[in-house]
């Protein structure tokens, strides 16, 4: 029996070749709909599932989010569009009552003989342990707020006030978990959106802000000595608002300064 509430409710059963079945709990709900990257986890279960191969690891998830879903059964189908010797390249689609709610393409291989370098640096940050936890206003707070211990680091305590929308902190799960491609695809948009501390906003009525598409790129594997315990630093930034639409570009890393993904997203100001 599953006993963590992220592998519970992110859980795929297979019922046939290339298709499963899910459901979506509300406890991961932001405002009126599902939080994106809890969907993006819930594919990227499914077409771990399909690739059956645990040394072909997931590299890139793009998903495009059509239409909200609800609470409920979905089932994804998954094709692997091509298996290479190292790669493979698939897609996914998620329904719910016989309605695309989301689609993605996904690259999956096993590690690469190269050079490498590492020009990233992370982000300077207190330890979690000084900092207090994420307190939002009743009117502000969202089911999913309550699966997660949010700690922030980057923006103000008050929204629209900065020349920069930037945004982000330390976290992790209230349920401690040791972390795993579908929940570092989770972390990746698991932060109030950075665009709303733009001073630019200042007035603006608070309102949903729904992910049109969420591209995931996989940079390192989770360390084997990871805690269930541990924190993980997301940094967020956006530096467009125009015609209703903004990005927000996205980092997790590991306390130890590991950087596990890098994100972006096109979102909408709706």
């Amino acid at each position: 029996m599953t006993s963590h509430v992220f592998d519970r409710d992110t859980a795929v059963t297979r019922v046939a070749e290339g298709e499963f079945e899910a459901s979506l709990d509300r406890g991961w709900w932001i405002v009126a709909g599902p939080n994106g990257g809890y969907l993006a986890a819930i594919l990227l279960r499914a077409l771990q599932e399909s690739v059956g191969d645990a040394e072909r690891v997931p590299r890139s998830l793009t998903v495009h989010y059509a239409s909200r879903a609800a609470e409920g059964p979905v089932r994804v189908t998954t094709r692997i569009e091509r298996a290479g010797r190292s790669l493979s390249t698939l897609t996914a689609r998620l329904e719910q009552d016989g309605q695309v709610v989301a689609l993605a393409l996904a690259a999956f291989a096993r590690p690469r003989p190269s050079p490498e370098f590492h020009d990233a640096q992370m982000p300077e940050a207190p330890p979690p342990e000084s900092l207090a936890t994420m307190e939002l206003p009743p009117e502000a707070s969202v089911p999913m707020r309550e699966r997660l211990e949010t700690r922030p680091v980057f923006g103000e305590r008050m929204r629209a006030t900065s020349t920069h929308a930037l945004a982000g902190g330390w976290l992790r799960p209230r349920q401690p978990r040791q972390a795993d491609a579908p929940f570092v695809a989770l972390l990746c948009d698991a932060w109030p959106p950075a665009v709303a501390q733009h001073r630019a906003l200042a007035g603006a009525p608070t309102r949903g802000m729904p992910t049109v598409d969420l591209t995931i790129h996989f940079r390192a594997p989770v360390p084997a000595d990871a805690r269930p315990d541990d924190y993980y630093l997301g940094m967020f930034r956006s530096r467009t608002l125009q015609s209703g639409f903004f990005e927000e570009d996205g980092e997790i890393w590991t306390r130890r300064g590991v950087l596990l993904a890098q994100s972006r997203q096109l979102a909408l100001w709706s």
